[in-house]
């Protein structure tokens, strides 16, 4: 079952959604080179609480961190570590939390110090897709009209959708109904409805799509080794157009 959210939970997942903007941000600008990935995490879990929020993926699915870390050919759920960043690192944090009973889900890739013309594309492509997603996340369109803008999009530039991870539903539970791959067709699959909410998130491979898991069993990583990047918002299916939850 697709949860539909009233105009005053959406509110709520708003209120949210803005501490877990704050908060992303704020870990984004202590990750610099020599800092470990463990500290990043103790920084996001102070200020969740400070905030008066708590952690959502910390104890899902036994997951033992409040942010996800994930480093170069990591594209997901990385667990942080007292691996130390260094000059090049592609780094994503993905993070959720719970306020006042309501989840909501974000993450963006960064890029510590400098990279090459190819690496600054991935992150470019990566973001606009998410961009041309959202704006496809309004009433009377399909999933299939959010996969198919990221796909087109980032085939198109020369890079692959990772097609085993998906976004989803969010609000009452960290992740609930609908799935949102990442690819599809134009008018196909679920009918976008005033109220859902979704954590829409492509994660984009420079060379291969497939992946498998790392040895820990928490973080995904491309097949071959190639580097990827990860962007997500919360956004809101509203009767004047999508809202984004999760920014500032």
């Amino acid at each position: 079952m697709i949860n539909i959210y009233s105009e005053k939970e959406i509110k709520i997942i708003r209120e949210g959604g803005k501490i877990l903007a704050k908060v992303i941000k704020k870990v984004s600008q202590c990750a610099k080179m020599g800092v470990a990935t463990e500290d990043l995490d103790k920084v996001a879990t102070d200020l969740i609480f400070k905030y008066n929020a708590e952690p959502s993926f910390r104890g899902f699915n036994n997951y033992p961190a409040t942010l996800c870390v994930s480093i170069n050919e990591d594209i997901v759920h990385g667990v942080p570590s007292k691996r130390k960043l260094k000059p090049g690192d592609i780094l994503t944090l993905d993070l959720g939390l719970k306020y006042k009973d309501y989840f909501s889900d974000m993450a963006i890739t960064v890029i510590l110090g400098k990279a090459d013309k190819k690496v600054r594309k991935l992150m470019k492509v990566t973001k606009k897709s998410l961009d041309l997603a959202i704006k496809q996340a309004k009433v009377g369109n399909h999933l299939g009209d959010i996969g198919f803008a990221i796909q087109s999009y980032v085939e198109k530039n020369g890079f692959n959708v990772v097609r085993e991870l998906i976004g989803h539903g969010v609000g009452k539970k960290v992740h609930e109904a609908p799935e949102i791959p990442n690819f599809g067709e134009k008018g196909e699959g679920v009918e976008l409805k005033e109220g859902m909410v979704l954590a829409i998130e492509p994660m984009v491979s420079m060379g291969d799509w497939r992946i498998e898991r790392s040895k820990d069993g928490f973080a995904y990583k491309t097949i071959d080794n190639s580097l990827s990047a990860h962007f997500e918002h919360t956004v809101a299916i509203t009767k004047k157009g999508p809202k984004i939850l999760t920014k500032t």
